[in-house]
């Protein structure tokens, strides 16, 4: 039998009674923003699209974009212990659907997650029955983790990050997390700092074994759309910019700028973070003289491109495999850093800005590796472009991710004994 709410948590479960008849225009407004998929939208009410699967279901819940495609390594292995496992992976963002749809694993189903309402988490746990809900990262719901809880599903909490900052802001919610957090029957952190801010907010034994990121199987590719797109650059040296943001192109453009100046024919794939700033980024590269050409305009990088706009969903396997270098962005400026292990998984060399506590245990143990290089400005970016050096960092993060292999399956055991 689940424990029952505390006092604070019970506040939160009637603060989303309250707000229940409220869901639907809220959605629906968000439909109209083209924040939600028009088709789907409902199953963040807990109407189910699809049938649930026969036998035995893992719920995996994360976020967003980065998170969802981390899960793939977890579910893969979880798949070779128990061939007979289905998966249900649920996610927030129009983003991440999509980019998983063209990442998907076998026998795993996506959804949008419900809202922490009752009607929403009823359904849906109603619908799939789930035999262990594993949620990653850094989202808890308290009122979905207690229904669940509750409904005597085993609940698992991996890939945990927590810094310092992140530690202060939960624990103006101390008590909700004092409360939900013990309802876990595993809780797996990426690093020993967060193992230990997990455990202040109440969680009862923390386990620490790593990133989920650094195995997940490499982004998937397009073999026919990646030869012509190879045959269209022939010989030119080309490299890749990643989840950027604003300060990062501003510097990447400056060392690419400079680059030109020793190698003419280099090319640049510039792939933001959010697509949806392309014709920002198109008005940028036109006012420094630069000639583009646009990925989601059909348009293809002719002899004369210097800069390709990737302004396209779920393609970064595709480009990854087009060059040997990256640099990885939201590390220039307030972000600080998103995910290096999709590029090292496809032997292309890391190169990122001073701006990494997101992923701060990631990127020192790709340094403790030789397997990443730091640059801070312009000037030493486009030094490392021209350092033959830089390509061969990416063995070094070949043979890393194969030592993360030992620890996810011990995870991956524990986890099988909770279904």
């Amino acid at each position: 039998m689940a424990e029952a709410p505390g006092l604070a948590l019970r506040g939160w479960l009637a603060l989303t009674w309250a707000l229940l008849p409220l869901l639907p225009f809220h959605l629906k407004r968000r439909v109209r923003r083209g924040k939600e998929d028009a088709a789907r939208w409902r199953e963040k009410l807990g109407h189910a699209s699809a049938p649930r699967p026969e036998g035995r279901l893992i719920w995996l819940h994360a976020v967003g974009l980065g998170e969802v495609l981390a899960l793939r390594g977890l579910i893969a292995r979880l798949a070779l212990l128990e061939p007979d496992l289905h998966f249900l992976v649920t996610s927030n963002t129009v983003g991440s659907a999509r980019a998983l749809a063209q990442n998907l694993t076998p026998r795993t189903i996506h959804q949008f997650a419900p809202l922490d309402a009752p009607g929403p988490a009823r359904r849906f746990l109603a619908h799939w029955r789930p035999d262990l809900s594993i949620w990653a990262e850094q989202e808890l719901w308290p009122g979905i983790v207690y229904r669940s809880d509750a409904a005597g599903i085993p609940l698992a909490l991996v890939n945990a990050r927590m810094n310092a900052a992140a530690l202060a802001r939960r624990q103006k919610a101390g008590a909700i997390y004092r409360d939900v957090l013990p309802r876990f029957a595993l809780v797996s952190a990426q690093d020993e700092d967060t193992a230990a801010n997990l455990a202040t907010l109440g969680a009862p034994v923390v386990r620490s074994d790593g990133s989920l990121k650094s195995i997940a199987p490499p982004l998937a590719d397009q073999p026919e759309a990646r030869a012509a797109l190879q045959a269209q650059i022939g010989a030119r040296p080309a490299w890749i910019a990643a989840s950027t943001h604003a300060e990062d192109e501003a510097m990447v453009l400056d060392a690419h700028q400079t680059r030109l100046k020793d190698a003419p024919d280099t090319l640049l794939l510039l792939a933001p973070r959010l697509p949806e700033r392309a014709g920002e980024i198109m008005t940028v590269l036109k006012g420094r003289g630069l000639r583009a050409a646009r990925r989601s305009s059909g348009a293809v990088p002719e002899d004369d491109t210097q800069v390709y706009l990737i302004d396209t969903l779920g393609e970064m396997g595709l480009f990854y495999r087009l060059a040997p270098v990256a640099f990885v962005g939201g590390s220039m400026g307030p972000v600080q850093g998103h995910n290096p292990w999709e590029a090292a998984r496809l032997g292309v060399a890391i190169l990122h800005g001073p701006n990494t506590a997101n992923f701060a245990p990631d990127y020192a143990a790709l340094h403790a590796a030789g397997a990443a290089r730091q640059v801070d400005s312009a000037a030493m970016l486009a030094t490392a472009l021209g350092d033959p050096a830089t390509p061969e960092m990416s063995p070094r993060a070949a043979a890393l991710i194969d030592a993360n292999m030992d620890r996810l399956d011990a995870l991956c055991q524990k986890l099988v004994t909770l279904v």
